[in-house]
C-alpha cells in the first residue's frame, strides 16, 4: 500500500477546495469541518448553480475555478424502493456525476480528488467483517445494484486514473451514516432516521406502542457523519494509494439495541412490538476499517452521543 503524507494539506488552508455535493449529509458535514479547521476558500455549488450531470458545464467550472483539491459526495441516493422504481437514473446519474467531475479534475490540474462511495459496493455474501479485498468477488445486493455499480466504476476510475497518469485520486468507502442533515422522510429514509421519527411521532401524538419491522436480531454498523467528515479531512492529509478505504466505527448493535437506544433518546415510554412476520434483510454487514485504523485514524463519537446530537438537529428543523 502505498502512502506519502500529504501535510501540505492541512497547512493550505486558503487552497480552493470544491465539494461536490455540499447540501447532503455528507457534503455539509464535510464543510463543516473544513471550515472549523479554518479552510476559507471552499467552492461550493447548488445543483442550480452547477449541474454535475452535465459535461460541458462541469469542464467550463473546472477550467474557470481551478480548484486545487475536490472532494466528491455528490451523489443520487435512496432507499430500497427509490432504487428499485428508478434503476436507470441511479446508474446513469451516478456515472454522468463521477465521471464529468473526475476526468475535469484530472485534465484541470487538480492536485488530489478524494471520491466517496458505500458500504453496498461488496457482494451480498462478504465474509465477515468486510475487508477491501472483497471487492468484486460476488453478486452485489440486487435492491442496488444499480448504484453499487456506478460507484465501483467511481473506484476504478479513481484507480485507472492513477496508474495511467500518476494522478493522485483516491476512494473512501463509509458504512451506515447518520447525523444532522439525515432524510427523515417516512417512506425513504434508512433505519436510524426513520425509527427516530417514528418515536418522536408515538411521544408527540401520546401513542402507547411503536411496531417496528422484522425481530430486532439482525447487526448494524453506525458511523457518526461528523467522524467520516474527519476522516475525510485525514485521509486528503495522510494517505495516498490505490486501494480504496474502508470508514467505519468498527461497532455492532443489534436493530433491537439500536431501537432501544432511539426510543430512549427521544424520550418514548411506550412499549416497542416486533413485527417479526417482516423481513429482517441482511443478519450482519459490519465492514473492517482496520486498514484506515493503522494509518493512525479512530472515531470519537459514541452512538448515543450522536444520536442525542442527531435528535436535537431533528427537533429544531421539525417542518410540521
Amino acid at each position: 500500500m502505498e502512502e506519502t503524507s500529504n501535510a501540505s494539506f492541512m497547512e493550505d488552508k486558503s487552497a480552493k477546495i470544491f465539494v461536490a455535493g455540499h447540501r447532503g449529509l455528507v457534503g455539509s458535514a464535510i464543510v463543516r469541518k473544513l471550515q472549523y479547521l479554518g479552510f476559507n476558500n471552499l467552492l461550493l455549488r447548488t445543483h442550480k448553480e452547477l449541474d454535475l450531470t452535465c459535461q460541458s458545464d462541469v469542464e467550463k467550472f473546472f477550467s474557470d475555478e481551478k480548484p486545487k483539491y475536490v472532494i466528491l459526495s455528490a451523489a443520487k441516493v435512496g432507499g430500497i424502493h427509490a432504487n428499485n422504481t428508478y434503476p436507470a437514473e441511479f446508474i446513469a446519474v451516478n456515472l454522468q456525476i463521477q465521471t464529468n467531475v473526475i476526468d475535469s479534475a484530472y485534465k484541470n490540474g487538480v492536485k488530489k480528488l478524494l471520491f466517496l462511495g458505500s458500504s453496498c459496493i461488496y457482494p451480498k455474501f462478504a465474509p465477515q467483517p468486510i475487508t477491501e479485498d472483497a471487492l468484486l468477488t460476488g453478486p452485489l445486493e440486487p435492491t442496488n445494484e444499480w448504484y453499487a455499480i456506478a460507484k465501483i466504476a467511481g473506484i476504478k476510475m479513481c484507480q485507472a486514473y492513477r496508474l495511467q497518469y500518476n494522478w493522485d485520486a483516491i476512494s473512501g468507502m463509509p458504512t451506515n451514516l447518520y447525523g444532522p442533515n439525515d432524510n427523515f422522510h417516512p417512506e425513504n429514509s434508512h433505519v436510524l432516521p426513520a425509527l427516530m421519527r417514528r418515536f418522536h411521532e408515538a411521544k408527540v401524538s401520546g401513542a402507547k406502542e411503536v411496531r417496528v419491522w422484522g425481530t430486532g436480531s439482525p447487526l448494524r454498523e453506525f458511523l457518526h457523519v461528523d467522524d467520516l467528515a474527519d476522516a475525510v479531512v485525514f485521509l486528503m492529509a495522510n494517505y495516498s494509494g490505490l486501494v480504496h478505504m474502508n470508514v467505519g466505527s468498527g461497532k455492532e448493535v443489534t436493530i433491537k439495541e439500536l431501537a432501544e437506544l432511539v426510543k430512549e433518546v427521544v424520550g418514548f415510554y411506550g412499549e416497542l412490538v416486533w413485527d417479526i412476520m417482516k423481513p429482517d434483510g441482511t443478519p450482519r454487514k459490519l465492514m473492517d476499517s482496520s486498514k484506515l485504523a493503522s494509518l493512525g485514524w479512530v472515531p470519537n463519537i459514541s452512538l448515543r452521543e450522536g444520536l442525542i446530537d442527531t435528535y436535537k438537529w431533528y427537533l429544531q428543523n421539525l417542518r410540521q
